[in-house]
């Protein structure tokens, strides 16, 4: 393990709780907003302890996700739809802030709060799992031919085709009505819908890149949802 590049790493995760919580908190503009303190600590946690596993197991997956250049054989299409929904999520941030600066209605009860909270919290523990499971879990859809792209089969991936997007779909959709902002579900909503259109469109090229994905995909029968999709 190169241990200068994990704290490289480290300093990287530390860069960006930092810029969420610099989006939170000046976007309300106090320091006593309780539900934002906990999401910041949790998902520093949550971030620290996924980025330090894939730097011990899987590091060229790191090395690619923290890549700001899509490699070869990325479609301009992700690019431009990767980009909008990282605008999205930045945004969820700026609207809760505002909404809890200026007190817009309707106001979300504590109790409703901490328990989007937790089915938020279970949405990144599925994305970690996710991420362990699959080596190939990059940023953009592409056929990893340079690192022997196979067909994952393991852990979440028994149950649906795309348990990442499961994980990312639910953390957009919960941690704005954690952080007490049923406006931030705008951006939060756009975000999750181009995650659905992304499972879509990878799906597809799974389909006709990778060997082995057709027939797995007629066994997991489902993309996000059993029973659904």
């Amino acid at each position: 393990m190169n241990f200068v590049r994990l704290l490289k790493r480290i300093v990287q995760v530390l860069v960006v709780v930092a810029a969420q919580a610099a989006m939170l908190f000046l976007s309300s503009w106090r320091l006593d907003w309780v539900m934002a303190w906990v999401y910041v600590g949790t998902f520093t946690v949550v971030l620290a302890a996924m980025t330090i596993y894939q730097e011990v197991n899987n590091p060229e997956l790191v090395e690619e996700r923290s890549e700001f250049k899509p490699r070869e054989g990325v479609q301009t299409w992700d690019v431009i739809l990767s980009a909008v929904v990282r605008v999205s999520l930045l945004a969820n941030y700026v609207v809760a802030g505002l909404d809890m600066r200026f007190g817009w209605k309707p106001e979300i009860p504590l109790a409703f709060q901490i328990a989007a909270f937790g089915l938020g919290l279970l949405g990144a523990v599925l994305l970690v799992w996710a991420m362990a499971a699959n080596r190939y879990a990059a940023v953009y859809t592409r056929i990893q031919q340079e690192r022997g792209h196979v067909v994952v089969t393991t852990g979440p991936y028994r149950f649906v085709r795309h348990p990442f997007y499961v994980g990312t779909i639910t953390f957009s959709l919960m941690i704005p009505l954690a952080l007490g902002s049923p406006w931030a579900l705008i951006p939060g909503g756009l975000a999750a819908l181009l995650f659905i259109v992304k499972t879509a469109a990878e799906d597809r090229i799974l389909r006709e890149g990778l060997a082995g994905y057709r027939e797995y995909a007629g066994r997991v029968r489902y993309r996000l949802l059993p029973g659904i999709w």
